[in-house]
C-alpha cells in the first residue's frame, strides 16, 4: 500500500492554477511593452504626419516618465505591502494601462495630436512599471523555494511569446495588409488606431484570471500604510539601512543586475539596428529576425526555470551572461560573414536574454524579507532606470572608438563597434555580480526572522503573511 503524498508536495507543483493566472498576466501586459512601446505605437507616433520633431520629443517624454518611475516606484511597492493592498494596486494600474492604450486610438496622423498620444504613452508607461512593481511582488505568493525558478520562467517566458502572438495577429490582420480585418484600411492610421483597442482588451482578458485568484487577504496594516510622501521615504531609507545591516547581498544584487539588466535591454534596443545598419537587413527581415528571437527567448525562458531551481539563479545569470559575452564577441569579429553569423550567434544571444531576466527576479525574491517584496522590487525599479543610460551611451562610445582606431569615417561604417560597447556592460555586471553570494533566505533576511513552526521548513512558501492558502 502506497503512503500518502507528504502535505507539502502539492505547494510545489508547479502548474497549479494561482501559477498559470499569474503568468496570464505576463502574457496580456505584453500588449502594452511589446506591440505598443516596442513595434507598432512608437512607430506610428514618430512617423511623418506627427512632424519632424515627434522622435525627439518622445524621447524626452519617456527619459521624463522614467524619472517619475525611479524616484516613485520604491514608495508605490512599500505602501502596498504596508497596507497589506498588493493586487488592489496591481488592479489599479493594470486598469490605467488598460484605459490609456484604449485612448491612444483617439491619437489620429496630425501634428495635433502628437502630445496626446506622448501623454498617454507616459502615462501607460509608468502605471505599467508601477504594475509590474505589483506583480513581481506576487511572485512569492504563488511559489515556493523548490519551484520559484520555473515559476519565474514560466511567467517570463509567457510575456515574450504572448507579445509576439498579438504582433502577429495585428501585423498579420490589420497593419500589412492594403484591407485587413473587416474591411480596416490605413486611412487615417485607423489600422494602428483599432490595433491598439485590441491592445487593451487583450490585457484586460488575460488580466482578469489573476486579479480573481490572488486576493488581499485578512493582513495586518503595517506601519507607514498610510504615511506621507516625504515619511515614505524615510521609511523606505530605514529599509534600505537595515537590508545593509542585515545582509550586503540584496544591495550588492540590486546594484549588479542594474548594470547587467541594462546591457539586457541593449541587445534588444539595439539588435535591430544592427541587424539592419550592419547586416543589411530590411524592415521586414528585422520582424521576422525579431518574432523568432522572441519565441527562442521565450522557449529558453520556460525552459531555464528548471535549471534555476536545480543550480541556483546565480549560476544560470553567470552562465548567459558569459555565453552573451562571447556571442557578442562573435558578431564582432566575424561580422564580414554576412547574415548567417547574424542570424546564428543572434538567436543563440537571444536565448540567453530571458533566463538571465527571470533568473535575477528569482534570485531577488530569495533575497527579500517576506513582507517586503513590493518595497524591494520597487527598489529594483529604481536601481535599473538609474543607469539605463550606461548600454546607450557605451554602444555610442564604442563607435566613436571605431572610427577613431579603422578607416570608417562615418557611424554607419563603424556601426559593428557597437556591439562591444553592449559586451562591456553586460561584462561590468558579471563582474560585479560575482561577489554576490547565493544564499536562499526562504523569503526572509535578518529584518524578518522566521517563526519557530517555518525554521527549517524549505518547502514553506516564499511569503506567508497574506493570510491566503497556499497555491
Amino acid at each position: 500500500m502506497t503512503s500518502a503524498p507528504p502535505p507539502w508536495a502539492a505547494k510545489d507543483r508547479t502548474l497549479t492554477w494561482p501559477v498559470i493566472a499569474w503568468s496570464l498576466w505576463d502574457w496580456g501586459s505584453a500588449a502594452f511593452n511589446a506591440v505598443i512601446t516596442t513595434f507598432v505605437f512608437t512607430v506610428y507616433i514618430t512617423s511623418d504626419p506627427f512632424g519632424p520633431e515627434a522622435e525627439r520629443t518622445l524621447s524626452w517624454v519617456l527619459a521624463g516618465a522614467g524619472v517619475l518611475i525611479a524616484l516613485l516606484a520604491p514608495v508605490i511597492g512599500q505602501r502596498a505591502d504596508r497596507a497589506g493592498r498588493r493586487t488592489l494596486w496591481l488592479a489599479v494600474n493594470t486598469a490605467l494601462v488598460i484605459a490609456a492604450s484604449a485612448a491612444l486610438y483617439f491619437v489620429q496622423p496630425s501634428t495635433e495630436y502628437l502630445w496626446l498620444g506622448l501623454v498617454l504613452l507616459a502615462a501607460g508607461n509608468i502605471a505599467f512599471e508601477f504594475a509590474g512593481v505589483n506583480y513581481n511582488a506576487m511572485l512569492a505568493d504563488v511559489s515556493t523555494p523548490r519551484n520559484v525558478g520555473r515559476v519565474s520562467g514560466i511567467g517570463w517566458g509567457m510575456g515574450y511569446l504572448g507579445g509576439i502572438v498579438l504582433l502577429l495577429v495585428l501585423y498579420l490582420g490589420l497593419i500589412q495588409p492594403e484591407v485587413g480585418l473587416f474591411g480596416i484600411t490605413g486611412e487615417n492610421g485607423l489600422d494602428v488606431r483599432v490595433s491598439m483597442l485590441i491592445c487593451a482588451g487583450w490585457t484586460l482578458a488575460f488580466s482578469i484570471p489573476l486579479l480573481r485568484t490572488v486576493r488581499d487577504g485578512p493582513r495586518p496594516t503595517q506601519r507607514g500604510a498610510h504615511a506621507g510622501l516625504i515619511q515614505s521615504y524615510r521609511l523606505l531609507w530605514g529599509t534600505i539601512r537595515g537590508l545593509w545591516r542585515a545582509d550586503h547581498n540584496t544591495i550588492y544584487f540590486l546594484l549588479s543586475s542594474a548594470v547587467f539588466r541594462d546591457g539586457l535591454a541593449g541587445v534588444f534596443t539595439f539588435g535591430g539596428i544592427i541587424a539592419a545598419g550592419t547586416f543589411g537587413f530590411s524592415a521586414g527581415d528585422v520582424i521576422i529576425f525579431g518574432v523568432v528571437a522572441n519565441v527562442v527567448a521565450g522557449i529558453a525562458t520556460i525552459l531555464a526555470g528548471r535549471l534555476d531551481d536545480a543550480i541556483g539563479p546565480k549560476r544560470v545569470i553567470m552562465g548567459a551572461l558569459v555565453a552573451m559575452v562571447v556571442m557578442g564577441l562573435l558578431i564582432f569579429f566575424l561580422h564580414d560573414g554576412g547574415r548567417p553569423v547574424f542570424w546564428t550567434c543572434g538567436l543563440v544571444l537571444a536565448a540567453f536574454v530571458g533566463p538571465a531576466q527571470t533568473a535575477s527576479r528569482t534570485f531577488l525574491a530569495r533575497l527579500i524579507p517576506a513582507g517586503r517584496e513590493g518595497e524591494v522590487f520597487g527598489l529594483y525599479a529604481t536601481t535599473g532606470r538609474a543607469v539605463s543610460f550606461l548600454a546607450p551611451a557605451m554602444f555610442g562610445v564604442a563607435i566613436s572608438i571605431g572610427i577613431a582606431s579603422t578607416s570608417a569615417t562615418t557611424s554607419d561604417e563603424a556601426q559593428y563597434w557597437g556591439i562591444l560597447g553592449i559586451v562591456v556592460v553586460l561584462l561590468v555586471g558579471l563582474v560585479l555580480l560575482i561577489r554576490v553570494k547565493p544564499h536562499d533566505h526562504s523569503g526572509r533576511s535578518g529584518l524578518d526572522a522566521p517563526s519557530t513552526e517555518q525554521a527549517g521548513d524549505e518547502n514553506a512558501p516564499l511569503s506567508d503573511e497574506s493570510g491566503r492558502p497556499s497555491p
